[in-house]
């Protein structure tokens, strides 16, 4: 009998960044290399959903552990020049 596993959903912090070129670059800082792009922001969410599940995909066929994200702070800072 096939063993059955108890499916998680996982959270992760995504950032999206509008492309000089246009449209969105959204990476996954606690996924090193996890990133994807899109025309739209929408785009780029569905796009980021499907990286994130090939790279866990890839740690599980590589027997690594899933990377515990701590927590994400973004700020702005002003500088002179």
């Amino acid at each position: 009998m096939a063993k059955k596993f108890k499916k998680k959903i996982l959270s992760f912090s995504v950032i999206y960044e509008a492309a000089p070129e246009g449209g969105y670059v959204a990476y996954v800082p606690v996924l090193p290399g996890c990133h994807t792009q899109g025309e739209t922001l929408e785009e780029s969410e569905r796009n980021i959903k499907e990286a994130i599940q090939v790279y866990l995909e890839s740690l599980f066929l590589h027997k690594e552990p899933i990377p515990k994200e701590t927590r994400i702070l973004q700020g702005k800072v002003e500088v002179q020049i």
